[in-house]
């Protein structure tokens, strides 16, 4: 599967970005799946929900099921937080996995930027960072700089910085 990552600082729009991408490429005939970051604190179940009570009595992984879905909830207890290799391996396989976050994994990625939110920019000290989409040009920027606006280009840029062939035009 090939990686790639979205990044930027909380409020820059890369959740934007991914809903905006993820039909494109599959216009393109790509199939896609990603991996969000979240805080250390979050979770995805209830208090009083049985695969809560399960997870809480102990149970390594709970897995909820239905005819339409299922979802896998797997507690780390003592465990180190895994690998991005690790995590990868329990996902189906598909052409491209975009990363939300995780820029501590060796992963190319992009940042996402906008100036008005008032945040300092991280492509400055992240040297796996390939491009920054922001919604005007940042002149200090060395970077191959897109338009928040255009998902083709920045599809286009994902693709062939991949390895993944892109032959239709946009949506």
């Amino acid at each position: 599967m090939k990686v790639f990552g979205i990044a930027g600082r909380s409020g820059m729009g890369k959740t934007s970005l991914i809903i905006r991408l993820i039909p494109w490429f599959r216009a393109q005939g790509i199939t896609i799946s990603t991996v969000k970051q979240a805080h250390e604190a979050f979770d995805v179940d209830k208090k009083g929900k049985d695969s809560y009570e399960h997870r809480e009595a102990g149970a390594s992984e709970v897995m909820i099921a239905s005819a339409r879905r299922w979802a896998l909830m797997h507690e780390y207890r003592d465990e180190p937080e895994y690998s991005m290799d690790q995590l990868l391996a329990r996902m189906s396989a598909v052409d491209l996995v975009l990363v939300e976050g995780f820029r501590q994994w060796p992963h190319p990625r992009l940042e996402v930027w906008r100036d008005e939110v008032g945040k300092p920019p991280l492509w400055p000290e992240d040297d796996r960072m390939l491009a920054l989409v922001s919604d005007y040009p940042a002149p200090a920027c060395p970077l191959p700089q897109l338009n928040v606006d255009d998902t083709e280009a920045i599809g286009r840029l994902i693709a062939e910085r991949v390895g993944l062939v892109v032959e239709r035009v946009g949506l």
